[in-house]
């Protein structure tokens, strides 16, 4: 198993972008909550990364609403689940832990689904950041409740302040 990284700079801040064996298998942002530690990241080489970062600019552009990448997520089965089901929430939409636990099938399963979520390997591409608690308020959030506000404002268009997606 061969991994190598390559970090980006984005509106959300410095990306880390990792591969396993040639395919994504991590995106963390700076200061991320189960962010694995850099020395697990293998050497630096933006080679692998070429698409991804190129689909990343147009995001953050407003260019594109969705990601075509062959992904690595290495997970439990049930994380796996909750990964795949957080790829079929549409972009500028969200959903509440208990409505994707019981789209994966897990119905009562909604805490599971937030300790699941919260261990997304891959930040922004598997949309973590569309997940909102039962109410509809932000509730945690890996990568900070400011990164999910910004994100979520990107993908409806403007940041409620100033008409743009805050940058970090």
């Amino acid at each position: 198993m061969q991994r190598v990284h390559t970090v980006a700079d984005s509106p959300m801040g410095p990306l880390t972008l990792v591969a396993t064996d040639g395919t994504l298998s991590g995106l963390y942002m700076t200061d991320q909550r189960h962010r694995p530690p850099e020395e697990t990241f293998g050497e630096r080489d933006e080679r692998p990364f070429t698409e991804a970062l190129r689909q990343l600019t147009a995001y953050f552009a407003g260019e594109s609403t969705r990601f075509e990448l062959p992904l690595r997520l290495d997970g439990t089965p049930f994380q796996q689940r909750v990964w795949a089901g957080l790829q079929e929430i549409p972009y500028g939409e969200t959903v509440s832990y208990g409505e994707l636990a019981e789209r994966i099938g897990a119905p009562g399963a909604s805490r599971a689904v937030g300790l699941a979520n919260g261990k997304n390997p891959i930040g922004i591409i598997v949309p973590c950041h569309r997940v909102v608690g039962s109410t509809g308020g932000l509730t945690g959030y890996g990568g900070g409740l400011d990164r999910k506000r910004a994100l979520l404002a990107l993908e409806r268009g403007a940041d409620a302040a100033d008409g743009q997606p805050r940058l970090f």
